[in-house]
């Protein structure tokens, strides 16, 4: 398991019943987490008192209960800040056990010595775009949702990158790699954290399960002669880390390398466990 624990503004606090104490900054929050499926004794104080719950609808969805946290505030991940909000769904606009991977292309991009060009897709509020371009690569971050791509602007900002090469594209990102390969473009590197299930800017249905082989595919035309990583993120429980390897090793075989897919977990500091959050698979030279 790849894990991501070289936070200092972030924090899973505890588990239990379905749920999740987390420290994001000053603030304490509860939120649902389908991996929880352990009942243990709630003993830190931080349940009682969080400063927001998220309570899950037994009809789907929920809604977010607010007892004291600021409508935004900032987390920082070594050179990185991020502006956090609670939305729909649980989510605060960042999915902190993405560093696993962040520490580990960053440092790719450090060390390739040479120029280095990376598509960044279903690139949501920016973390891997921002990590990449603090690296020293140029950047074309592509999300179907405008105002995601807009909150990934402000990241960018925030993190003193606003003059970093880093081309913003709001557009559905199957049709975006299709143009890109007849526009005859190339990138070093390939990044893509896609939903389990989504629609695009125009209503285009995306389910993982269908999609994401043939977007591989499409993207394997998309490589340079001489590519420097592949990454796939997956939260979808059906993607197993193997999987994710096949796919990978079947697309990208003509310019060897290697592949690894493993579980990305979060430590917790209660107990010393580590919680699974779904698998990544990462293909390297």
């Amino acid at each position: 398991m790849w894990i991501a624990d070289g936070w200092k503004d972030y924090e899973v606090i505890d588990t239990s019943a379905g749920e999740k104490l987390e420290r994001w900054g000053d603030y304490l929050l509860v939120r649902p987490d389908p991996q929880v499926i352990w009942n243990t004794p709630r003993k830190d104080r931080g349940w009682k008192h969080p400063n927001a719950h998220y309570h899950r609808s037994k009809k789907g969805g929920g809604e977010w209960e607010f007892f004291d946290l600021p409508e935004q505030w900032d987390i920082h991940y070594k050179s990185l800040t991020f502006h956090l909000k609670p939305f729909s769904f649980k989510h605060t606009g960042l999915f902190p056990e993405q560093a696993a991977n962040w520490d580990w292309f960053s440092e790719k991009i450090k060390t390739a010595g040479r120029p280095v060009k990376v598509l960044n897709l279903f690139a949501y509020t920016g973390g891997a775009t921002l990590t990449a371009a603090a690296a020293g690569a140029s950047v074309t971050h592509v999300d179907a949702s405008k105002g995601m791509v807009g909150w990934a602007k402000e990241n960018a900002r925030a993190s003193s990158l606003e003059d970093a090469p880093i081309r913003w594209i709001v557009d559905d990102c199957v049709k975006f790699v299709e143009r890109e390969i007849r526009r005859g473009n190339h990138y070093d590197a390939i990044i893509m954290d896609p939903p389990s299930y989504g629609r695009g800017p125009k209503g285009e249905i995306w389910k993982i399960e269908d999609a994401i082989y043939p977007l591989v595919q499409l993207c394997a035309k998309l490589l340079s002669e001489e590519p420097l990583f592949f990454l796939i993120n997956s939260y979808t429980t059906g993607l197993a880390p193997a999987v994710l390897s096949y796919m990978i090793a079947t697309e990208l075989k003509p310019f060897g390398g290697h592949v690894d897919s493993q579980e990305v977990g979060l430590p917790v500091s209660s107990n010393g466990l580590v919680l699974p959050c779904g698998a990544s698979g990462r293909w390297e030279r």
